[in-house]
């Protein structure tokens, strides 16, 4: 009366699903340098921890006696398991079998993945690796289809848990898709690409030959395009990016941030931060040395490093609290807003927004870059739509002027309604224009009359005046500015700030109502 032999039935189904695509397959994989879906798996979670669905899902062979002879699994693994001891579902794609193709799995599996993060309100892992559509599987269909799948909420799963994904390889089609749609994203050096259509595709379509990595590499989506925010250096070093991201965002949007014990004094005062700042304006500095005398030691991960440069986007801690910081990066543009810098500041206030993230802005903003290629691009476009994420968030915020403050870029330091919390260095100047180029145009018909030498005293007495106007403490006077600080109190001051807005957080929870700009 046992139940022993379906059990057994249960157990060869499952080495036929672990044997993936066979021998041959699984040591080509290896011989290119990736691991398996289930070695990238075994390595992401913690040990003895992933709970596998679907696991018998395929297509089976039976002999005339109706037999099981084998199963050739989908090529699709997908289940729970726990990362640092938090519950995550996972998306893994099998290149081993029909090198991933989306068509030749079973959709209804890995779609089936994603909607139960949706609905148990766990962050979804998806690791990526797919030639996108198949031709061939036309001729078993009998029909082709209309793109799209209907029950996954691609979309809606952003507004409501953390997504991240790793391009573990080519990834084609819907797989590029699914590399790019989400919060964190993450490639390979030399090992993943990213691209619509493959090379065959492009040179059918446009007539031009070229080789993965040259179409879709991490070179051109974490550097031009900003697609994929991260490169890796290895798998080892993605999925550990992948467990790093996690640690700062909530499972879902009812959950609160997650905490970390810190040793680190909240009132640390770093005599660096006095002098960090030249007096020379055309002087630069490192803006990420100054974020990390500011946060929690050792907690900083930045966000898309290589793509629009002038700004800088990480996550961060400030007495064990999650945050989002952003600064301007004087060494590209000189920390002005680009287009693509615009876009990348966007998502990130999306992000921090969704996951309750408060955020700290570092400001440096000489203004919106200017010039032909700059109007081309949509340069203003992108401020208006970083000004727009800002007065759309809800999450709180703090700006702390550094440095330079103006013109269009410059209305982009923080939320304007409200209490428009921010604090200014003594070495921050603000204005319409910068004094530089403003005074030469307001007095060109005057000094233009005068003698060259006369011309220039002239032009450096009206420059003198106007650089007194530009004192912070004339602003502080008027109480346009809450408060000048002492650099070395940034850190005190921030986190006085982070106990009251951690109070008010909860009160945010489950009020989502948009997903990110990607």
């Amino acid at each position: 009366m046992s139940w022993r032999e379906e059990v057994a039935e249960i157990n060869r189904r499952r080495a036929f699903a672990e044997a993936l695509g066979g021998k041959e397959s699984v040591d080509r994989q290896h011989a290119a340098g990736r691991l398996t879906v289930r070695e990238r798996i075994a390595k992401l979670v913690d040990k003895d921890s992933f709970h596998e669905l679907g696991v018998m899902a395929g297509k089976a062979t039976y002999d005339e006696n109706h037999n099981l002879v084998s199963v050739r699994p989908s090529n699709a693994v997908i289940g729970t398991g726990r990362i640092n001891g938090r519950k995550v579902a996972i998306d893994g794609d099998d290149y081993t079998i029909r090198g991933g193709s989306s068509e030749a799995t079973v959709s209804e599996k890995w779609i089936y993945s994603e909607n139960y993060a949706l609905e148990m309100r766990i962050p979804l892992v998806r690791l990526v690796e797919s030639a996108g559509g198949s031709v061939r599987i036309l001729e078993q269909m009998g029909s082709t289809k209309i793109p799209g799948y209907p029950s996954w909420p691609m979309v809606g799963l952003l507004g409501v848990i953390p997504v991240v994904a790793v391009a573990m390889g080519p990834c084609a089609g819907l797989g590029a898709l699914k590399a790019a749609c989400a919060h964190f994203s993450i490639m390979i050096k030399g090992t993943s690409q990213v691209f619509a259509g493959g090379p065959p595709v492009v040179e059918r379509g446009i007539g031009k030959k070229i080789d993965k990595e040259s179409l879709g590499g991490s070179a051109i989506h974490t550097v031009e395009s900003g697609v994929i925010n991260n490169e890796a250096q290895s798998e080892e070093e993605a999925l550990d990016l992948v467990a790093r991201f996690l640690s700062y965002v909530p499972s879902s949007v009812f959950e609160m941030p997650p905490l970390v014990e810190t040793d680190d004094p909240k009132n640390r005062e770093e005599e660096e931060l006095l002098s960090i700042i030249p007096r020379e304006r055309r002087r630069i500095y490192k803006c990420r040395r100054l974020i990390e005398l500011v946060m929690d030691k050792d907690s900083i991960l930045e966000i898309s490093p290589r793509y629009g440069r002038s700004i800088v986007t990480c996550l961060a801690r400030l007495g064990g609290r999650p945050v989002g910081v952003i600064a301007n990066d004087p060494t590209f543009y000189g920390g002005g807003l680009t287009r693509a810098a615009a876009g990348k500041m966007e998502s990130f206030i999306d992000i921090c927004d969704t996951f309750h993230l408060p955020i700290v802005n570092f400001v440096d903003q000489p203004g919106t870059v200017v010039g032909p290629e700059a109007e081309r691009a949509g340069t203003v476009k992108g401020s208006v739509r970083v000004v727009s994420a800002i007065e759309q968030s809800r999450v709180p915020w703090c700006a702390i002027i550094i440095r330079r403050l103006y013109g269009l870029a410059g209305t982009a330091y923080g939320r304007l309604q409200g209490i428009n919390l921010h604090y200014a260095w003594p070495s921050a100047r603000w204005g319409s224009i910068p004094i530089g180029g403003g005074v030469e145009a307001a007095y060109r018909a005057e000094l233009d009359k005068l003698p060259a030498e006369e011309r220039g005293k002239r032009l450096s007495e009206l420059e003198a005046y106007y650089e007194y106007l530009e004192s912070p403490f004339l602003t502080a006077e008027r109480f346009r500015v809450p408060d000048i600080i002492d650099p070395r109190r940034t850190r005190t001051v921030l986190n006085e700030w982070l106990d009251d807005a951690w109070r008010i957080l909860p009160e945010q929870l489950g009020m989502t109502k948009r997903t990110i700009r990607l």
